[in-house]
């Protein structure tokens, strides 16, 4: 435990610091996870709705250097990849008949 004043204020200072960052990378889980469930539930039309809102977070945090930037970018390829095989997935057998 730090006993300089500066010490103790910077230990405080980085724990809101911290406990921000947390919820900032939670709500990009979550947001995340609530895109997937949409995916595996194979309703097209809510992940594309959940798409732009799920990549705003994730800018959102980037822009915040919470995560870096390439892995936001990363993030949202692979957000992207996904919706683009599930439709593909959808209009293949439609086509087929």
């Amino acid at each position: 435990m730090p006993n300089i004043k500066s010490a103790k204020k910077r230990v405080a200072v980085i724990e809101k610091k911290t406990s921000q960052n947390k919820m900032i990378k939670s709500s990009v889980k979550t947001a995340i996870k609530k895109f997937n469930a949409a995916l595996a539930a194979g309703d097209a039309e809510t992940a594309e709705k959940l798409l732009p809102e799920t990549v705003s977070v994730i800018d959102s945090a980037a822009s915040k250097g919470i995560i870096h930037k390439n892995n936001a970018a990363n993030k949202k390829s692979a957000l992207a990849k996904k919706l683009n095989a599930l439709k593909a997935s959808a209009e293949a057998p439609a086509s087929a008949e």
